[in-house]
């Protein structure tokens, strides 16, 4: 019996840590999307100061 809590105590744990690293995986990704977009950016700007 106190075999079965444990796993499930357990298991809610996994479940928690899981949601967290999500959570901050997303995070990151939508750092790395955001820092591209403004590396694009700046790219076309210096593109069309330089040629334009």
């Amino acid at each position: 019996m106190a075999n079965k809590e444990k796993e499930k105590k357990m298991n809610a744990k996994q479940r928690a840590y899981e949601k967290k690293q999500e959570q901050e995986g997303r995070k990151v990704v939508n750092w790395i999307f955001g820092v591209l977009i403004v590396v694009a950016l700046a790219f076309c700007l210096m593109s069309i100061y330089m040629y334009g």
